[in-house]
C-alpha cells in the first residue's frame, strides 16, 4: 500500500529519486522494477510495481477491442508501459515521452494511490489541486453512487 505525498527533483538526465520511505517495499514486492505509462484520466504519469502492473495488464487484457473506450485505455496505457528498475541511489529514469506528455521539467510530486504512484508536474499538480479543493468547497451535488458507502 502506497500512500502520502512528496515533493521530488528530476535531475537533467530525466531521474527521479523515489523517497526513501517506498523504496524498501519496491525492492521486497517486485525486486526495485516498475512500469511506468501515461494515465489516460489526467495528464500524469502512472508508477506500478511490477506485480502490481500484471494485475493491471490482465485486467486490460480482457477488456473487448470492438468497445471504443476500452480499446483506446488498453492502446494508452499498454502502448506507453516502460519497464524501468530503481538503481543503487534508489532512481528510475522517467521516459522522455512520459516526461513530455506530463509537462514534468525539474519539479515533480508523487502521490501514493495505494497500488501505484501518480507523478505530476508540481506546478499542474498545485494547479489541479486548488481547482478541485475549490470546487469541493462549492459543489452541492449529490455523492455518486460509488462515493455513497464511504464514511470519513
Amino acid at each position: 500500500m502506497f500512500r502520502g505525498f512528496s515533493s521530488v527533483s528530476i535531475d537533467n538526465k530525466g531521474r527521479l529519486a523515489v523517497p526513501s520511505r517506498f523504496r524498501e517495499r519496491l525492492t521486497s514486492i517486485a525486486g526495485g522494477c516498475l512500469v511506468q505509462t501515461l494515465s489516460p484520466l489526467d495528464r500524469t504519469i502512472w508508477l506500478y510495481p511490477i506485480t502490481e502492473w500484471e494485475v493491471i495488464e490482465n485486467k486490460l487484457a480482457i477488456l473487448s477491442d470492438f468497445d471504443k473506450q476500452s480499446r483506446r485505455a488498453k492502446q494508452m496505457m499498454r502502448g506507453y508501459a516502460t519497464d524501468c528498475q530503481l538503481d543503487s541511489q534508489g532512481r528510475i529514469l522517467l521516459s522522455q515521452e512520459l516526461r513530455e506528455y506530463a509537462g514534468i521539467n525539474r519539479q515533480a510530486v508523487i502521490l501514493g494511490q495505494g497500488n501505484k504512484f501518480e507523478v505530476w508536474d508540481q506546478g499542474s499538480w498545485q494547479q489541479q489541486r486548488d481547482q478541485w479543493l475549490e470546487q469541493l468547497g462549492t459543489d452541492d451535488s449529490v455523492p455518486s453512487d460509488a462515493l455513497k458507502p464511504l464514511s470519513l
